[in-house]
């Protein structure tokens, strides 16, 4: 499993490493990241919109670690 920390960034950069990492993976095929934000639900919240709700992946917030988001890509 994969992970990006951003912790630490603006929200604009965090979003724009985001949008590289996944768009580095999807080429890959399947895959599972691990995106670490912390405690900053916006920042969340705005992945979500972004990339995730208007995406095909897999993903959920953990229950043992609300400041993560779990994104899957399974390839038939």
């Amino acid at each position: 499993m994969q992970q990006i920390d951003l912790h630490g960034l603006r929200h604009k950069p965090a979003l724009l490493l985001v949008q590289k990492k996944l768009d580095e993976l999807v080429k890959q095929g399947s895959f599972s990241l691990t995106i670490i934000t912390g405690n900053s639900t916006v920042l969340q919240e705005r992945i979500f919109e972004e990339f995730l709700y208007p995406s095909d992946f897999n993903y959920y917030i953990p229950s043992w670690n609300l400041g993560q988001i779990i994104v899957e890509k399974v390839r038939l």
